[in-house]
């Protein structure tokens, strides 16, 4: 037997994609009769790149040269590596890493490839989970403790601009999951108490004092009761006209629609108030909501909330109990929010994620999405746009079309 015959055969393949490539090359491959050890194939604006890791048999020359007449017939382009070795398991420490831009700079992916490579971690795959209107890329790497790439990458993501979040690669990513959001700011745009002291005539002053409250600048119970005491006297059915004039953030339905069909639970736990997450709930199908609850007395707003204040310490209360409800592990929940109170309920969640957020929380959370789709936290999920557009369209829901680049 020549000592030199190889114990293994990489085939690569690129060229224009076309119906046929793959099962033509196959073919030839079953005449050899090998064994394919693994396989990965890709398509980039119709550019096929195909990798085949086969056992080589012992006349392996004539198997090269029949993969060669079948590349050539195919008018693509193919390279046969003699390797040594089987297909190896890939090194612990793996984690998902996902990039988002908007841009994505060619520099951007650059450094983040740079400070993976700086851990002694490699980039096993790569894929693109959507295009529009963010880009996002998620890297499959090993060889790194996820928290320790974690930190690294995320003083990259603020010295690039854009969002990167690392998870370890483990069956909790394509688990049932619970999803805790915070309302104001997250799951809608603006402040609802803020709507509503334009009615009472003293916006500018509560709003000044919401925005003081989320960067953790003043005791939440004590601003919200300040807040909502300057309110006292307010026409209930104000509520209602708050309530028709909320918008939601830009992608809240596609996330909430999306990942209900998977099987996931929602909660809302908001700052705010009740009469108006319960009607989200109704309208989103939501499963879980608490909030604060305004008192009312002859159609009058009081200026007081009846019982305790949904307050930072409150918001984590109400993750635990939504995930023992649920028969969610904590690990498996993930908390959104923006401001200073959502700190403990983030710290809770297995995976905290803080959307468009204020310093304070962006510092501690787990990862942050800085641009304005709310669905854009899908991609961390490991699902595509793809895969959204293409479920959607199956229920008869029209998404807008893309822009050709």
């Amino acid at each position: 037997m020549d000592d030199d015959a190889p114990k293994t055969l990489l085939i690569t393949l690129t060229g224009k994609d076309r119906p046929g490539v793959t099962s033509s090359v196959f073919g030839t491959l079953a005449h050899a009769g090998v064994e394919v050890l693994d396989i990965e194939q890709i398509v980039l604006r119709r550019r096929l790149v195909l990798g085949v890791l086969v056992s080589a048999p012992r006349d392996w020359k004539r198997l090269r040269d029949a993969v060669e007449k079948t590349a050539a017939a195919l008018d693509m382009h193919v390279e046969v590596d003699r390797g040594v070795g089987d297909n190896r398991a890939r090194r612990d420490g793996r984690s998902h890493v996902t990039v988002i831009g908007t841009p994505l700079k060619a520099s951007a992916m650059a450094a983040v490839a740079g400070r993976i490579a700086d851990s002694g971690a490699n980039i096993d795959r790569i894929e693109r989970m959507a295009r529009y209107p963010v880009t996002a890329i998620d890297l499959h790497v090993s060889g790194a403790d996820p928290e320790m790439l974690r930190g690294l990458l995320a003083a990259e993501a603020a010295r690039q601009s854009i969002d990167i979040a690392v998870q370890p690669a483990n069956l909790l990513r394509r688990s049932m999951r619970l999803i805790v959001m915070d309302v104001d700011s997250t799951l809608v745009q603006g402040e609802v108490i803020e709507m509503l002291a334009t009615h009472a005539g003293c916006g500018p002053e509560v709003a000044r004092i919401t925005e003081a409250a989320m960067r953790g600048e003043l005791d939440f119970e004590e601003s919200l009761r300040s807040r909502v005491a300057l309110l006292e006297g307010v026409d209930a059915r104000c509520l209602d006209a708050v309530y028709d004039a909320l918008e939601l953030a830009p992608g809240a339905r596609t996330l909430v629609r999306t990942l209900l069909r998977l099987g996931y639970r929602f909660a809302i736990v908001s700052g705010g108030f009740s009469q108006i997450t319960d009607r989200l709930s109704e309208d989103l199908g939501i499963h879980f909501a608490r909030a604060n609850e305004l008192e009312i007395v002859d159609g009058r707003l009081t200026g007081h909330i009846v019982g305790d204040v949904v307050d930072r310490a409150g918001k984590a209360d109400a993750l635990r109990q939504f995930a023992a409800e649920a028969g969610v592990p904590q690990q498996a929940v993930i908390a959104i929010g923006d401001g200073a109170n959502d700190l403990d309920m983030l710290n809770a969640a297995g995976l905290g994620i803080a959307y468009n957020a204020k310093p304070v929380l962006r510092d501690a959370a787990d990862t942050s999405v800085n641009v304005p789709y709310l669905d854009a936290i899908m991609y961390l999920l490991g699902i595509s746009r793809e895969e959204i557009e293409a479920a959607d369209a199956e229920a008869g829901i029209v998404t807008p079309s893309p822009p050709i680049p």
